[in-house]
């Protein structure tokens, strides 16, 4: 299954997280993800992903 978000950096050591489907920066709790330190750009983009991939399995057993 192909991963939903990624990074983009904007500047050294400030990133984007965006959709990859939509090229949008992702939102979080009504946060725009735009000029995010690395460590924590990292960390969401892993949390944002397995978010994304226990949705679509859910998805799927739902008939």
């Amino acid at each position: 299954m192909a991963n939903r978000y990624a990074l983009r950096m904007d500047r050294p050591n400030s990133w984007t997280v965006f959709d990859i489907f939509t090229g949008q920066p992702a939102e979080v709790e009504q946060k725009i993800m735009v000029g995010i330190r690395t460590r924590r750009a990292e960390k969401l983009v892993v949390e944002l992903n397995t978010q994304d991939v226990k949705r679509r399995e859910d998805a799927r057993r739902t008939p």
